[in-house]
């Protein structure tokens, strides 16, 4: 499922740009930023604490 930047993490971890890959990191209930390059959709969460990813 994607995130968008301007949406509340569901989980603390890195968002990976589904443009270009880019990672920013967002913690549980934070508003996840936009990628350095100014993108929005994010296809990819790793990191999260108490999970192997």
């Amino acid at each position: 499922m994607a995130a968008h930047a301007g949406e509340k993490a569901q989980k603390t971890g890195d968002f990976y740009c589904a443009q270009c890959s880019e990672k920013v990191h967002a913690e549980q209930g934070e508003e996840i930023p936009r990628c350095p390059n100014g993108h929005t959709e994010f296809e990819t969460r790793r990191h999260e604490p108490g999970n192997k990813s």
